[in-house]
């Protein structure tokens, strides 16, 4: 299967006007569909310059960035744009939601820009807040959700323009080790179950091990690329919670939507 990103002898360098800073120093690799990949590192290795370079929130000084056959480099403003909005999700450390607007509001926003009608918005951001089990809270407000919750939704956000992959920036950061495994059960169901592609940074090891394939970034260069035969299994702890949800999603989306 053909690779949907490939970088090739990227480099990136911040010019301050008194120093030069080598982010990057010639990182080569493939991401193919299906892949749940973590990039690790440590602070200040360039894993997260690679992970906006991906996002298409930065452009490399050189080398080649194709994404589905396409030269991204190449790409001017708006084509990256329509790139990041139809074709990437994010998930973000801090969440990002919008705190004066509902769980189910939030979900829509990336719809905004897709030319779709308010009730299609609308179905579809509740379709994707019942994929992860919180179809029964579409209503509430970011404050009235839990840590785990919010980070839910901010996943069915990245979800609901079905996009080719999630890009998950330290996912887990702001989340205690009971709700950090709750959010990776739901990302590893996600690759399994829907064959979501999924590129994760983060600098903790145990969160890395929970994916089926290792970057390890040091000093801005790819130090190892090796696959997890043995993938970490996340349990997650509110199991009967989150399947009842999806059961009962069907009614509280036809309510929803009408």
């Amino acid at each position: 299967m053909s690779a949907i990103i490939q970088i090739e002898n990227v480099h990136k360098v911040y010019d301050t006007g008194e120093v030069k800073v080598q982010a990057l120093r010639g990182v080569s690799l493939e991401v193919h569909p299906g892949e749940f990949v973590a990039i690790m590192g440590a602070s200040g290795s360039g894993k997260s310059t690679l992970m906006n370079i991906l996002g298409c929130l930065d452009r490399p000084t050189s080398g080649v960035y194709r994404f589905d056959g396409e030269e991204v480099s190449k790409m001017n403003r708006n084509q990256l744009a329509r790139l990041r909005n139809k074709k990437l999700g994010f998930v973000f450390q801090g969440f990002n939601l919008l705190k004066r607007h509902t769980a189910i509001e939030n979900v829509e926003l990336p719809l905004l820009y897709a030319g779709l009608s308010a009730s299609q918005r609308r179905q579809r951001a509740l379709e994707k807040l019942k994929l992860v089990g919180l179809a029964e809270r579409a209503r509430h407000l970011p404050n009235q959700l839990s840590g785990g919750q919010q980070q839910r939704v901010a996943i069915a956000r990245a979800l609901v323009n079905d996009p080719q992959i999630i890009l998950a920036d330290e996912p887990t950061g702001n989340l205690d080790s009971l709700t950090s495994e709750e959010i990776m059960a739901e990302l590893q169901r996600l690759n399994r179950e829907l064959g979501q592609t999924i590129i994760m940074v983060t600098h903790e090891h145990d969160v890395a091990a929970h994916a089926s394939r290792l970057i390890l970034i040091r000093d801005g260069r790819v130090a190892e690329d090796s696959p997890n035969l043995h993938p970490r299994e996340a349990k997650r702890p509110h199991g009967e919670e989150h399947h009842g949800a999806a059961n009962g999603a069907v009614l509280q989306a036809k309510v929803l939507v009408e």
